[in-house]
């Protein structure tokens, strides 16, 4: 039996906030939601980029080495944070916690 799709639904089209942010700050934003698996559509409803520059940057068509290399530094950062997070707790949790982060990552470097 298939997992139901528990995600909130996409919102309207044309329903979106116009972008204040610079270009540099845009693609920024759009690596650090895309390595927390936030979905395209949605990266462009919140930051209210089109949708079109928002899947440019995903598929490597424009800005291509800035956008892996703000990708990798996201990774490491997701995985230090998680680290940290399993620091704060003792025995099976925190090994589960660890093996997870490093499981995250590794799949996170072969997409």
């Amino acid at each position: 039996m298939p997992n139901p799709d528990t995600r909130s639904p996409n919102p309207p089209v044309g329903y979106a906030c116009d972008c204040a942010l610079s270009r540099r700050q845009q693609i920024e934003l759009v690596a650090e939601f895309h390595v927390h698996r936030i979905r395209p559509s949605r990266i462009a409803y919140r930051l209210g980029i089109d949708i079109a520059q928002v899947e440019a940057w995903l598929s490597g068509e424009q800005d291509e080495q800035q956008f892996q290399h703000l990708i990798t530094s996201h990774r490491r950062r997701k995985y230090q944070m998680q680290l940290h997070r399993a620091d704060r707790l003792r025995g099976q949790k925190a090994y589960e916690m660890r093996v997870a982060a490093k499981k995250d990552l590794q799949q996170g470097n072969t997409v």
